[in-house]
């Protein structure tokens, strides 16, 4: 018989973040948010000259996969008119791992407003407890595990993942995109760095120094494995130092895989980073010294392709979907959090799950019908500080 516990929150309240503008409206949490960017940010002269590179480099999902509103697209469709909503899945492969095995650990919603002059990020926590058709109940992060078969299909995936989403917020989507985490290490590497702010001393359980010099360790589940590790080898625990800096690739996507922090944030936390690491390589994608240079930005589209999925209306070519992207892209933006904030869990049989609170609830109902800004003017609490 099932044994179902309530958990205490394991996070003190948030404190409440003011509107802020942000010129760059998707600054999304997955390797799409940086390409959109790249592209959608510039002008359109830059657009179209590399626009081979960019229809040879994003895969595009079959039509079929998204259910609601992109099934209903007319063909040949140009515009995104109206709010809509896109759904962004990362999972984050590592060496040796089976392609059955792949997770959406990232699951991000983002909003635009009717009128196109704001845009919403809402993140779903991946421990989530749903019912996947046809496999039963799991958390939300395997709906895209169910879908993905032996072979590794991530049109699979994202077509269970997305109807999964769809059941539990009530939101359709117009567009989808399924990103390889660890690809962007290539999106780095082709900027250069970006620049990442640190709140606080934050320990690596990924990374350790071996023979004096930072290196990736793999198989470590949790802070107590870490430091067991270190205790044994008497190799130390990388650590990401309080403040700003530029950072490379393998120490910025070391910093946003982190669930053990400081303030005991545990995914919420992971969300926040991963959202500040997009916006750092959006900031560095579209500035003037990377959009100038021809072979930065071939290389930058190529880097954000070779790990991305990308599902838009039916007929709509993948060109007019970066366009269309111009129309908002001075919209304002807001970073929200689910639960704002808080770890809403509970157990069975001994297994971890999270629910939605009511509030939360309200606000995916609140995206449904685009009415997100009347709930952020009601629950500041939901608002993401900005670092």
């Amino acid at each position: 018989m099932s044994k179902r516990r309530r958990s205490a929150s394991t996070q003190a309240a948030p404190s409440a973040a003011r509107r802020r503008r942000a010129p760059l409206w998707s600054k999304l949490a997955v390797t799409v948010g940086a390409l959109l960017m790249m592209v959608s940010g510039g002008s359109l002269i830059a657009v179209k000259s590399f626009a081979d590179t960019l229809r040879d480099s994003v895969k595009l999902a079959e039509p079929g996969v998204l259910a609601g509103p992109s099934e209903q697209a007319a063909p040949g469709a140009t515009a995104l008119k109206g709010a809509f909503d896109i759904l962004l899945l990362g999972i984050d492969t590592r060496p040796g791992q089976k392609a059955s095995d792949a997770r959406s650990d990232t699951i991000i919603i983002v909003h635009v407003s009717g009128t196109h002059r704001e845009a919403y990020m809402m993140s779903v926590p991946r421990d989530l407890r749903v019912n996947v058709p046809g496999h039963g109940y799991t958390k939300v992060t395997g709906a895209f595990t169910a879908g993905v078969g032996p072979k590794g299909d991530w049109a699979g995936g994202l077509k269970v993942a997305s109807k999964t989403i769809s059941t539990l917020t009530g939101i359709t989507f117009e567009a989808a995109a399924v990103v390889d985490f660890s690809g962007f290490n290539k999106v780095i590497k082709a900027l250069g760095s970006v620049r990442m702010c640190v709140e606080a001393d934050t320990k690596s359980i990924h990374h350790f120094f071996v023979n004096g010099k930072p290196r990736y360790v793999g198989g470590m589940q949790d802070a107590k494995e870490a430091d067991a590790y270190s205790a044994r080898t008497g190799n130390r625990r990388f650590v990401h130092k309080k403040g700003c800096r530029n950072m490379q690739d393998w120490e910025a996507l070391d910093f946003a895989r982190q669930r053990y922090l400081p303030d005991n944030s545990t995914d919420y936390g992971r969300q926040r980073h991963q959202q500040q690491l997009i916006q750092a390589m959006v900031a560095k994608a579209t500035s003037a010294g990377v959009l100038t240079d021809v072979g930065k930005v071939n290389n930058l589209i190529r880097a954000a392709g070779e790990s991305m999925l990308l599902s838009l209306p039916r007929g709509m070519d993948v060109i007019d979907f970066f366009f269309a992207m111009q129309d908002i892209a001075a919209a304002d933006l807001l970073s929200l959090k689910t639960n704002s904030g808080w770890f809403n869990g509970f157990e069975i049989d001994g297994e971890s799950f999270e629910d939605l609170n009511d509030r939360s609830k309200l606000m995916f109902k609140a995206a449904s019908v685009d009415k997100l800004g009347e709930f952020v003017l009601m629950n500041p609490d939901f608002v993401n500080k900005k670092v």
